[in-house]
């Protein structure tokens, strides 16, 4: 046997379109687009319903979705309404037969008394430069709610948490923009100001691993098909 015949595979290269088994792997979904009078609103954690006429033109992307995640995952959800909603909306569109379990872990970003103020006002109410691509500042610290900071924290330690009761299982986690962009920062051991560059849209998927005790982002604002 020649040392070539003895090398140990390394560094878990995807080398085909489907994912491994036995891999401790999240699939991270943000809710379906909310109503559009909570969209002219800062509603962060606010449980807000979704918009009925976006969720039937956007079927097709149910049923692609449904195709795409796998079957014996473990499922997950905010406790937020709109999250709990989408989870459904998958889940009829597949024959997923695992129940949910609800995770305030993954809940959006509480921006406490900044709650329902509407967009235009909303600068008036900053003490920090919001980021370019999020309506705060990671640093700020909203009244009665928390920062970004804050909810980085709570995001790796439900995120960790799972990984290690579940190890090498699927997990669907459907959450929100901010809570998403929490575990990239997490999986990347970024600030969270860096990972909030992350565009992060409705009804799309973000895939993340552990392995060996590191993480590993294997794609990010996956769409989903819409036509279906």
């Amino acid at each position: 046997m020649t040392q070539t015949d003895k090398a140990v595979p390394h560094g878990h290269f995807l080398d085909t379109p489907e994912l491994p088994t036995g891999v401790t792997r999240f699939w991270l979904i943000r809710h379906a687009v909310v109503e559009a009078s909570a969209r002219k609103t800062m509603y962060g954690a606010l449980d807000v319903p979704l918009c009925r006429e976006a969720m039937a033109n956007q079927q097709g992307g149910y049923a692609t979705l449904a195709r795409r995640l796998p079957k014996d995952a473990l499922w997950y959800s905010s406790p937020l309404q709109r999250a709990q909603d989408t989870a459904s909306e998958i889940r009829r569109a597949g024959a997923f037969s695992r129940d949910v379990t609800i995770d305030a872990r993954f809940i959006e970003q509480s921006i406490g008394d900044w709650h329902g103020t509407p967009h235009t006002e909303f600068m008036s109410l900053l003490r920090l430069p919001p980021n370019p691509f999020w309506s705060i500042s990671a640093c700020e610290l909203p009244p009665g709610g928390e920062s970004m900071l804050d909810v980085c924290a709570r995001v790796a330690h439900g995120l960790d948490d799972l990984a290690n009761a579940h190890e090498g299982q699927d997990m669907i986690v459907v959450s929100h923009g901010g809570a998403i962009r929490a575990a990239l920062a997490h999986a990347l051991g970024v600030h969270p100001d860096t990972a909030l560059r992350f565009s992060i849209q409705n009804l799309s998927i973000t895939i993340l691993e552990r392995i060996d005790c590191l993480w590993r982002v294997v794609t990010v604002n996956e769409l989903p098909d819409f036509r279906g």
